[in-house]
């Protein structure tokens, strides 16, 4: 019977596997989806799903014999970081591959690619662009305000609303848990029937922000009825996209907040990071006195006792007082660039606005707790 064979390089093999870990599902019941698709032709290529995110991409190898197999991803990842020397890989009788590697051998039980689930095609009717740097930045200022398996589970995801607007698209990625939300816009480039909104799941965004480091290339995006394509340097990455209608995120952007205040990023972070450690674990709350020039940071817990901190701070109006979860705060401090921040309030609990200095394109909002 035809026997695939082919010869392998220790780090191609390592890197390859390492970017499907997070996508092989490992506790699965369906035993396929633990194992990726390795096909051998004119050139090798992989392929991992979960059902909801598949990736397929490219693998340098030294083709001997054609030929397919679905490979237990975890096991081969392991073996490859181990053996010292490059790997060759030739499939047995009943979907067995022997591996090998300089006096090394491993038989793995594999499975016959028909069994592998089928992956949606990529339709290339809706089609984008966009710099990986700017795709990265954009879900990294974003998903860490997404909901964690909330019920709401349109929230477990992070929108993409696209406009057509003149020869360009302007996008928005939009992430929220009801308690914070972040926005961020940019124009790009690429042509679609209509205004759009998709809710990409957070995990499949976590992925492509992996795939995409460090890189360099455009991206393409394409989208389809239910399914989105991200495609770079011939590797596709494929996410389902979520069900359902997305909270209205831009009537929760306040527009009329009149009190400003602008502090030095950092000296707030660290500041918050002091002072919380004093709060209550299951709030975490903050409170922050503001007056002319300066704010206090005040967190007290009954059990254990209180902190404080006095900041300098650019603010001229009403002295006020205004609580937060200061967990939500640092969130955001993190993922904004710049030296400093700007906060703008209206009243004590209504939504405050959290701006990077000279940015007009990158909005966080928080709302504030009862102090």
């Amino acid at each position: 019977e035809d026997r695939m064979k082919l010869k392998i390089q220790k780090e191609e093999i390592q890197h390859a596997l390492q970017s499907i870990q997070g996508i092989v599902d490992k506790k699965t019941t369906m035993p396929i989806l633990s194992h990726f698709l390795l096909k051998a032709d004119k050139e090798a290529s992989l392929m991992a799903t979960d059902l909801d995110i598949a990736l397929k991409g490219p693998l340098k190898a030294e083709i001997i014999k054609k030929g397919s197999l679905c490979i237990p991803a975890r096991k081969l990842f392991e073996i490859a970081k181990e053996v010292d020397g490059d790997i060759s890989l030739e499939t047995q009788d009943n979907n067995w591959i022997k591996v090998t590697s300089g006096k090394s051998t491993f038989k793995l039980m594999g499975l016959p690619e028909e069994d592998f689930p089928v992956l949606p095609e990529m339709e290339k009717s809706d089609e984008l662009n966009i710099s990986a740097d700017t795709l990265k930045t954009m879900i990294e200022k974003t998903i860490y305000a997404t909901g964690e398996s909330d019920t709401r589970y349109t929230l477990n995801g992070l929108l993409m609303h696209l406009k057509p607007v003149k020869n360009k698209i302007e996008l928005k990625i939009v992430g929220t848990d009801g308690h914070r939300l972040s926005v961020i816009a940019a124009d790009i480039n690429g042509k679609i029937s209509e205004e759009k909104k998709l809710i990409l799941p957070k995990k499949a965004a976590m992925e492509l922000k992996k795939l995409i480091e460090g890189s360099s290339e455009n991206i393409t995006i394409y989208i389809s009825k239910n399914h989105i394509f991200f495609s770079t340097d011939h590797i596709v990455l494929t996410s389902r996209l979520i069900e359902g209608t997305y909270p209205n995120y831009e009537q929760v952007v306040p527009k009329d907040n009149d009190k400003k205040v602008i502090i030095d990023k950092i000296a707030f972070l660290k500041a918050l990071r002091r002072t919380s450690i004093m709060s209550r674990e299951r709030t975490n709350a903050v409170r922050l006195d503001l007056e002319d020039d300066k704010i206090t940071l005040i967190s007290m817990n009954p059990d254990i006792g209180e902190a404080r901190e006095e900041l300098a701070a650019q603010y001229k109006g009403e002295p006020m007082s205004v609580g937060y979860n200061a967990r939500y705060l640092m969130d955001i401090l993190q993922a904004m660039d710049g030296e400093s921040v700007s906060l703008e309030l209206q009243e004590p609990l209504s939504p405050t606005l959290l701006l990077e200095a000279g940015n007009e394109d990158y909005k966080c909002v928080v709302m504030p707790m009862r102090t």
